[in-house]
């Protein structure tokens, strides 16, 4: 004979159990209402010894949302997203709602699939990554009526609100630091430009600050998928040979730098004496080089923390319209590290 699958269990079910009335229950499991102390422990203590999960579905038919807050991001393999993820769920942990994450992998046609999928869910809020995006995406959100929060860039203007930083200002920023240093031969490495609107700005800013002070790029090298040691080692051992005589080289992020920085030492390099490194997003997990790469804080963390907020506050003043302060621009500071003269 087969057997039967149990059904849901139900407000009553945990009422029974509990001995108290349905309407107790529920006050007592959405926190509302006036209970004791002992009534709520006897409902909580019953919940859980059933496993009851409260069915949310049925609160968001009325509501027209449900607790979750959509976050989209272009990947999770890259080191930085997972830190923004830990700033958001520091947040949105104290309340109700949940993050759900959506991986877009820096494609326009792909944020608009996973855009569309998730605002179906009707969440709370979204969080997305960026501000540049395909028309149909930007329609979707200014007509989602919740809280959307772009985040990791302000050059722009942002659809809702923005907490990020400017890549163009960080880019300038390194680009005098490294003037300063006095190095003239400069070489840029990174990731192809067109999908990662970010590193673009970063690179358009240097380039301004370099200009400015009477020097250009000596050389590019540029790669596709993939930000790791190994790539960063065969990058720089490509534009080496290729130039032998430039005196610095930026790189567009920590890891492909790291990789450059460990080739760089295995052939005898003097740096930063002879040679300058610098890279960007003051990735933790390289504290552990031989050398400290000079490198940019990209406040991931807190780019995180600031959003979820962002969301939570205007959830609970139930305001969908913010004022002109709702772009956050987070500071970075350089580190020198090891690799760059003072």
């Amino acid at each position: 004979m087969k057997k039967q699958p149990p059904r849901p269990l139900t407000l009553r079910d945990v009422s029974e159990a509990s001995g108290v009335s349905e309407m107790t229950v529920s006050r007592v499991l959405r926190n509302r209402g006036d209970v004791s102390v002992a009534t709520r422990e006897k409902v909580l203590n019953a919940a859980k010894q059933m496993g009851y999960v409260p069915n949310k579905i049925a609160g968001a038919l009325a509501s027209q949302r449900v607790n979750l807050v959509a976050v989209i991001i272009p990947s999770m393999s890259n080191m930085v997203f997972p830190e923004v993820m830990t700033g958001i769920n520091r947040v949105l942990e104290t309340s109700s709602l949940q993050p759900v994450v959506g991986i877009t992998d820096y494609l326009p046609e792909k944020e608009e699939k996973v855009l569309y999928e998730m605002l179906s869910w009707r969440p709370s809020g979204v969080i997305i990554a960026g501000l540049e995006h395909s028309d149909p995406c930007r329609a979707m959100l200014r007509a989602a009526g919740i809280p959307v929060v772009e985040i990791m860039d302000t050059d722009g203007t942002p659809i809702d609100a923005a907490v990020g930083i400017s890549h163009r200002r960080a880019g300038r920023e390194m680009g005098r630091a490294i003037l300063r240093a006095g190095y003239r031969k400069i070489g840029f490495l990174g990731t192809t430009l067109g999908a990662d609107h970010r590193a673009r700005k970063r690179f358009e800013g240097f380039t301004e600050a370099l200009a400015k002070g009477g020097v250009e790029i000596a050389e590019t090298e540029f790669y596709s998928k993939g930000s790791a040691l190994g790539k960063g080692r065969e990058i720089t051992q490509t534009i080496m040979t290729r130039r032998p005589d430039l005196d610095c080289l930026y790189f567009s992020n920590d890891m492909i730098g790291a990789g450059g920085l460990l080739w760089m030492m295995e052939q005898g390099y003097d740096i930063p004496g002879k040679v300058g490194l610098a890279g960007f997003n003051d990735v933790q997990l390289l504290q552990g080089l031989p050398r400290k790469l000079a490198t940019m804080d990209s406040c991931r963390e807190e780019i995180g923390s600031r959003a979820a907020q962002i969301i939570l506050d205007r959830l609970e003043r139930d305001e969908m319209v913010v004022e002109d302060t709702s772009k956050v621009e987070l500071s970075p500071k350089i580190s020198f590290g090891d690799t760059l003269r003072m």
